[in-house]
Protein backbone atom coordinates (compact mmCIF):
# COMPACT_ATOMS: atom_id res chain seq x y z
CA UNK A 1 0.00 0.00 0.00
CA UNK A 2 1.16 3.69 -0.86
CA UNK A 3 2.25 5.16 2.21
CA UNK A 4 1.58 8.52 0.91
CA UNK A 5 -2.01 7.44 -0.72
CA UNK A 6 -3.36 5.91 2.40
CA UNK A 7 -3.48 8.87 4.56
CA UNK A 8 -6.82 10.69 3.89
CA UNK A 9 -6.54 14.60 3.45
CA UNK A 10 -8.25 17.07 6.17
CA UNK A 11 -10.38 19.63 4.26
CA UNK A 12 -9.80 22.94 5.99
CA UNK A 13 -13.13 25.36 7.42
CA UNK A 14 -13.37 27.64 3.83
CA UNK A 15 -12.67 24.98 2.00
CA UNK A 16 -15.05 23.36 -0.91
CA UNK A 17 -13.82 19.75 -2.82
CA UNK A 18 -16.12 19.05 -5.43
CA UNK A 19 -15.44 15.24 -7.31
CA UNK A 20 -17.47 14.57 -10.58
CA UNK A 21 -16.58 11.94 -13.42
CA UNK A 22 -13.00 12.19 -13.68
CA UNK A 23 -12.12 15.82 -12.23
CA UNK A 24 -11.22 17.28 -8.55
CA UNK A 25 -12.25 20.95 -8.29
CA UNK A 26 -10.74 22.71 -5.13
CA UNK A 27 -12.09 26.52 -4.01
CA UNK A 28 -11.29 28.50 -1.30
CA UNK A 29 -9.93 32.49 -0.69
CA UNK A 30 -7.17 31.69 -2.67
CA UNK A 31 -9.05 31.06 -5.64
CA UNK A 32 -10.14 27.50 -7.57
CA UNK A 33 -7.88 24.73 -9.08
CA UNK A 34 -9.25 21.69 -10.86
CA UNK A 35 -7.24 18.14 -11.16
CA UNK A 36 -7.65 15.33 -13.53
CA UNK A 37 -7.16 11.99 -12.67
CA UNK A 38 -7.55 8.25 -13.47
CA UNK A 39 -6.99 4.58 -12.71
CA UNK A 40 -7.89 5.23 -9.03
CA UNK A 41 -11.21 6.88 -7.24
CA UNK A 42 -11.45 10.08 -5.09
CA UNK A 43 -14.19 10.36 -2.81
CA UNK A 44 -15.03 13.08 -0.09
CA UNK A 45 -16.19 12.03 2.87
CA UNK A 46 -16.85 13.01 6.91
CA UNK A 47 -14.77 16.34 5.84
CA UNK A 48 -11.81 14.26 4.58
CA UNK A 49 -10.76 13.07 1.11
CA UNK A 50 -9.75 9.50 0.41
CA UNK A 51 -7.53 8.33 -2.65
CA UNK A 52 -8.19 4.69 -3.31
CA UNK A 53 -7.10 2.15 -5.75
CA UNK A 54 -9.01 -0.63 -6.97
CA UNK A 55 -5.95 -3.21 -7.86
CA UNK A 56 -2.26 -3.69 -6.78
CA UNK A 57 -0.86 -3.24 -10.66
CA UNK A 58 1.79 -1.09 -11.50
CA UNK A 59 0.12 2.04 -13.01
CA UNK A 60 -2.27 2.50 -9.96
CA UNK A 61 -0.02 1.98 -7.18
CA UNK A 62 2.11 4.68 -8.77
CA UNK A 63 -1.09 7.23 -9.41
CA UNK A 64 -2.26 6.25 -6.14
CA UNK A 65 0.54 8.57 -3.98
CA UNK A 66 0.79 11.26 -6.84
CA UNK A 67 -2.88 11.97 -7.16
CA UNK A 68 -3.20 12.23 -3.18
CA UNK A 69 -0.09 14.34 -3.33
CA UNK A 70 -1.54 16.48 -6.10
CA UNK A 71 -5.13 16.90 -4.52
CA UNK A 72 -3.09 18.03 -1.17
CA UNK A 73 -1.06 20.76 -2.79
CA UNK A 74 -4.34 21.80 -4.38
CA UNK A 75 -6.17 22.45 -0.79
CA UNK A 76 -3.13 23.50 0.58
CA UNK A 77 -2.73 26.37 -2.02
CA UNK A 78 -6.53 27.56 -1.76
CA UNK A 79 -6.20 27.93 1.52
CA UNK A 80 -2.56 29.25 2.70
CA UNK A 81 -1.01 29.39 -0.61
CA UNK A 82 2.90 29.12 -1.63
CA UNK A 83 6.05 31.13 -1.44
CA UNK A 84 9.56 30.79 -3.43
CA UNK A 85 12.29 33.48 -2.85
CA UNK A 86 15.39 33.55 -5.63
CA UNK A 87 18.51 35.39 -4.78
CA UNK A 88 20.49 37.34 -7.36
CA UNK A 89 23.64 36.43 -6.44
CA UNK A 90 26.33 38.58 -8.06
CA UNK A 91 28.32 42.38 -8.82
CA UNK A 92 25.65 44.08 -11.09
CA UNK A 93 22.79 42.03 -10.52
CA UNK A 94 19.38 43.76 -10.05
CA UNK A 95 16.00 43.01 -10.06
CA UNK A 96 12.44 45.09 -10.03
CA UNK A 97 8.88 45.02 -10.75
CA UNK A 98 6.21 47.02 -12.20
CA UNK A 99 2.86 45.16 -11.77
CA UNK A 100 3.59 41.83 -13.09
CA UNK A 101 6.40 42.37 -15.23
CA UNK A 102 9.53 41.48 -13.71
CA UNK A 103 12.45 43.21 -15.09
CA UNK A 104 15.89 41.81 -13.92
CA UNK A 105 19.80 42.45 -14.94
CA UNK A 106 22.50 39.79 -14.87
CA UNK A 107 25.33 40.88 -16.43
CA UNK A 108 23.74 40.31 -20.31
CA UNK A 109 24.01 43.41 -22.89
CA UNK A 110 19.90 43.78 -22.07
CA UNK A 111 17.97 43.68 -19.13
CA UNK A 112 15.25 40.38 -19.09
CA UNK A 113 11.92 41.25 -19.20
CA UNK A 114 9.39 38.59 -17.76
CA UNK A 115 5.56 39.02 -18.05
CA UNK A 116 4.72 36.63 -15.24
CA UNK A 117 1.16 35.13 -15.35
CA UNK A 118 -1.84 36.49 -13.05
CA UNK A 119 -1.70 33.39 -11.08
CA UNK A 120 1.75 34.28 -9.20
CA UNK A 121 2.23 37.50 -7.15
CA UNK A 122 5.82 39.28 -7.86
CA UNK A 123 7.50 40.88 -5.37
CA UNK A 124 11.57 42.74 -5.15
CA UNK A 125 13.50 43.41 -2.36
CA UNK A 126 16.42 45.10 -2.39
CA UNK A 127 18.48 45.92 0.11
CA UNK A 128 21.59 47.86 0.17
CA UNK A 129 24.91 45.53 1.07
CA UNK A 130 22.52 42.77 0.49
CA UNK A 131 21.47 40.45 -2.81
CA UNK A 132 18.30 41.35 -4.41
CA UNK A 133 15.02 38.79 -3.88
CA UNK A 134 12.56 38.01 -6.15
CA UNK A 135 9.31 36.63 -3.83
CA UNK A 136 6.88 34.75 -5.70
CA UNK A 137 3.77 34.04 -4.42
CA UNK A 138 0.40 32.12 -5.75
CA UNK A 139 -2.09 29.17 -4.43
CA UNK A 140 -0.78 27.22 -7.25
CA UNK A 141 2.31 25.20 -6.84
CA UNK A 142 3.08 23.61 -9.92
CA UNK A 143 2.74 26.96 -12.08
CA UNK A 144 4.57 29.06 -9.20
CA UNK A 145 7.69 26.27 -9.57
CA UNK A 146 6.94 26.54 -13.25
CA UNK A 147 8.20 30.34 -12.97
CA UNK A 148 10.45 30.16 -10.05
CA UNK A 149 12.82 27.45 -12.62
CA UNK A 150 12.29 29.98 -15.97
CA UNK A 151 13.60 32.73 -13.61
CA UNK A 152 16.65 30.58 -12.38
CA UNK A 153 17.03 28.52 -15.57
CA UNK A 154 18.52 32.49 -16.79
CA UNK A 155 21.41 32.09 -15.36
CA UNK A 156 22.25 29.46 -12.74
CA UNK A 157 24.54 29.70 -10.29
CA UNK A 158 28.08 28.23 -11.24
CA UNK A 159 29.91 26.25 -9.42
CA UNK A 160 33.35 28.54 -8.42
CA UNK A 161 31.73 32.12 -6.93
CA UNK A 162 28.19 30.89 -6.98
CA UNK A 163 27.36 33.95 -9.23
CA UNK A 164 23.71 33.08 -10.70
CA UNK A 165 19.89 33.23 -9.58
CA UNK A 166 19.59 30.34 -6.44
CA UNK A 167 17.04 29.85 -4.36
CA UNK A 168 16.90 31.06 -1.29
CA UNK A 169 18.10 28.67 1.51
CA UNK A 170 19.51 26.15 -1.83
CA UNK A 171 23.06 24.33 -0.82
CA UNK A 172 25.36 25.09 -3.94
CA UNK A 173 28.18 22.10 -4.54
CA UNK A 174 30.89 24.51 -4.57
CA UNK A 175 34.56 23.47 -6.48
CA UNK A 176 37.91 24.32 -5.62
CA UNK A 177 39.73 26.80 -8.23
CA UNK A 178 42.91 26.10 -10.10
CA UNK A 179 45.84 25.73 -8.14
CA UNK A 180 49.40 27.01 -9.13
Amino acid sequence: MSRIGKNPIAIPAGVTVEVTDSVVTVKGKGGQLTQEYSDVTVKVEDGQVVVERSSDNKLQRSKHGLYRALINNMITGVNEGFTKSLELVGVGYRASNQGQKLDIALGFSHNIVLEVVPEVVVETISEKGKNPIIKLTSYDKQLLGQVAAKIRSFRKPEPYKGKGVKFVGEELRRKAGKSA
